[in-house]
């Protein structure tokens, strides 16, 4: 190594090219700045090749220098302020390719100094960063685990279920094999929310062979419930008999597939098919109740076809002055029975429209026959009829009136069709509760049950009382005074 003496080593720095600051140097200020700034742009050289060289200082419109700091401390504060993108009015905008090459930066060295971008263009630090195309090529922060969730469909069948439940976005799309879908469905039961196991049911329906969902069903019961609900509402007859069949439950199957008659609108039609009906394998109490379907509307058929033609030809004097409203055809059969009592009163047992021939046909209870019977009959003011409803007579020939119901509601039913008072009197003095009787009587104005009555109980003030409601001189005043001056009668008070 060659060593240099002091002479040299003075020589060789006095001569180099990078001459030094000292503080003995004698230039004046204007060539220690130009000195300076020759350094920086040889730094700059080696940094970022064709730079052009600038050797004239940019200043903003208030006089300060480029890249100073109190320059870039005043181009954030204002790019704070502005909420968008400011730039020095005293340079040119830089407009960004859309894409940002690899093997180049876009800020050299010396822009960082001088605030100078690559393509000779110059920028603020709060330019650069707020230049939203710039923004965009920016690295982003992976989502927390929770909210990326929301976006994918990676849940479990509890997390699925608990999102169904929430009314959170789901999807069921992700359970592709059996033992998923079965999972789901068994944590949609557990949650024990019927609106999220008929929507896990849908989605097995529309993705499993109906084989297959029926055979898993069958060891599930409360999904099964559910799905046979669901069939039922949306009207899937032929499903639901299938289903039933492959678990062996015939009477279901054969009440699916009677159900199938409100569907028939032809009576004839409606009448064949309830007849095929009577061969399905109905459990005895559902097999008696086809059979008296099928009975009634045959029954129907015939009286509703020769009452049309009695009543057109005007040989019945009842269809003339009280008109057929309405067809009986599929109507119950209390109003089958209404009707017989109100149109073909008194007719022999032997034939369809006798009212007994329907009582005994279709096997119904004194008192519903009462009940009915007494409704058309009195609609008819017909009261020998209703009179003839409850008289019997004993085997030595007494008559004597009898109801399987209370007589207090054959007196409302008697009131409710207009019955006179008399008729009500009479009705009215069989109720075996006196202070019932009493009520009736005053609710309906029957003076001499009440009269009776006091008279029966020897309450001789109740009398005075009541002889104050009612009209001087009438027939049930001059009725309580030959009462109250009877001096047989033994008053208890």
């Amino acid at each position: 190594m060659m060593i240099r003496g002091k002479p040299d080593e003075d020589d060789y720095w006095n001569s180099s090219k990078f001459k030094a600051f000292t503080f003995d140097d004698e230039d004046d200020d204007f060539t220690r700045l130009k000195e300076s700034k020759r350094a920086v742009n040889s730094i700059r050289s080696l940094v970022e090749e064709e730079d052009e060289e600038d050797d004239v200082e940019k200043v903003s419109w208030s006089g300060e220098p480029v890249g100073s700091i109190s320059w870039s401390v005043k181009e954030t504060e204002s790019s704070i302020r502005s909420t968008g993108e400011v730039r020095d009015q005293s340079f040119p905008k830089i407009h960004t390719a859309p894409s940002l090459p690899k093997n180049s930066s876009g800020y050299s060295l010396s822009s960082l100094f001088k605030g100078k971008a690559k393509t000779g263009s110059f920028q603020s630090f709060s330019e650069s960063f707020g230049d939203p195309s710039i923004r965009n090529y920016a690295p982003e922060l992976r989502k927390p685990k929770s909210e990326y969730k929301d976006y994918v469909s990676d849940w479990t069948p509890e997390e699925t279920v608990k999102r169904m439940q929430q009314g959170k976005v789901y999807s069921l799309e992700k359970f592709r094999s059996l033992q998923d879908k079965l999972l789901l469905l068994d944590e949609a039961v557990n949650a024990h929310d019927g609106n999220v196991i008929t929507a896990v049911l849908i989605y097995l329906k529309k993705s499993l062979s109906k084989e297959i969902l029926f055979r898993e069903l069958i060891t599930r019961e409360i999904a099964l419930r559910h799905y046979i609900h669901y069939l039922k509402e949306i009207g899937e007859q032929k499903l639901l008999v299938e289903l039933f069949k492959s678990m062996d439950r015939t009477e279901d199957m054969a009440l699916m597939q009677y159900r199938d008659h409100l569907n028939v609108r032809d009576e004839n039609k409606k009448r064949d098919f309830l007849k095929n009906c009577l061969s399905f394998p109905f459990s005895p109490d559902d097999a008696t109740h086809v059979q008296d379907h099928y009975t009634l509307l045959e029954r129907q058929i015939i009286i509703e076809a020769n009452d049309k033609q009695v009543e057109s030809s005007g040989q019945a004097d009842i269809f003339k002055k009280y008109p057929r409203k309405a067809s009986i055809l599929n109507m119950p059969i209390i109003t089958t029975l209404y009707y017989s009592c109100f149109y073909h009163y008194g007719e022999s047992d032997g034939t369809f429209s006798s009212p007994a021939n329907i009582r005994k046909t279709f096997r119904i209870s004194d008192k519903q026959f009462l009940l009915t019977c007494l409704g058309a009959r009195a609609k008819l003011k017909a009261w020998f009829d209703v009179d003839a409803l409850f008289t019997t007579k004993n085997w030595l020939g007494y008559t004597k009136k009898r109801s399987p119901i209370g007589f207090h509601r054959i007196v409302d039913i008697l009131q409710k069709n207009n019955a006179p008072v008399q008729v009500l009197q009479d009705y009215v003095n069989l109720v075996e509760d006196v202070e019932q009787k009493i009520s009736l009587a005053q609710k309906y104005k029957c003076h001499d049950v009440i009269i009776n009555t006091y008279r029966d109980l020897k309450d001789r003030q109740q009398l005075i009382v009541y002889r104050g409601k009612v009209e001087r001189g009438s027939s049930e005043y001059r009725k309580i005074e030959e009462i109250l001056s009877n001096s047989q009668l033994r008053w208890k008070n």
